[in-house]
Formats: C-alpha cells, sequence, structure tokens
C-alpha cells in the first residue's frame, strides 16, 4: 500500500465545498486512503492554515487520524532547489523556490504519489512521481 501527498487544492475543495470540485476530490481521498495512508507536510499545513484563523480550525480540517505529518526531507529540499533552477532556465518567473517544487520533490524522494489537480508543474518537474488527478 503506497501513501500519498495530498496536494493543498484537493483539501480546500473538500473543506470549502467548491462546487466544482468537491465530489471529485472526496471520491479520490477515499480512493487514496483505502490504497494506503494520506500524507501531509508542513507546506500544505501551512497553505491551508492560510484559510483559517485558528490552529483548532486547520486541525479540524486535518485532523491526525487521517493525515500523517511528515516533515520535508532534506533530500526533497535539494531537488526542490534543482528542479526550480530549471524552472527559472525555462523561463519561469518567480524569484524565490514555490510550494509546489517543495510538494512535488517530498513525493519524489519518498516514493509516494500524489493527490492534485495541479498537473502541469508536477509533470514537467517531478516525471518520476505518479499523480493522482482528474
Amino acid at each position: 500500500m503506497r501513501p500519498t501527498l495530498v496536494d493543498t487544492n484537493v483539501i480546500f475543495d473538500v473543506a470549502e465545498s467548491d462546487p466544482v470540485w468537491r465530489a471529485w476530490s472526496e471520491a479520490a481521498i477515499r480512493r487514496c486512503l483505502d490504497e494506503g495512508l494520506l500524507v501531509i507536510n508542513p507546506i500544505i499545513y501551512a497553505e491551508v492554515s492560510v484559510g483559517y484563523r485558528t490552529v483548532e480550525e486547520v486541525e479540524a480540517v486535518l485532523p491526525t487520524d487521517l493525515y500523517r505529518r511528515e516533515p520535508l526531507p532534506y533530500d526533497a529540499a535539494f531537488l526542490a532547489g534543482k528542479s526550480f533552477l530549471a524552472y527559472r532556465r525555462r523561463g519561469g518567473r518567480r524569484t524565490a523556490p514555490l510550494p509546489d517544487f517543495y510538494i512535488g520533490a517530498h513525493a519524489a524522494v519518498s516514493g509516494y504519489r500524489l493527490l492534485t489537480r495541479d498537473v502541469q508543474r508536477f509533470r514537467t518537474y517531478f516525471p518520476t512521481v505518479a499523480l493522482i488527478t482528474p
């Protein structure tokens, strides 16, 4: 059973009852949970926290019995930096490493699948990661 790193956009789809994506995201989360663990890291936690006022509200959205919390591996930080450099060399405009690079690198170095709706950047810079997408 292979763990799945769950991207912020999928969590928000469910937490905010997105009218377009909620049903797909809920079903995908259930399937991934049936097949293994759901994982988040501090970056995903931070991105989710932006939508809430208190830690308690965030904890209600990301319960520990559903989402295993993991630190970002240093190997993932290295890969995120190298992937970001490739992005910049291809004309990417951001000047600081994006959270998506850390998330993709975490999935890559840990051998996790990634549940996300943001396909293009992950496919381009983390081609070894198995993506679960709409």
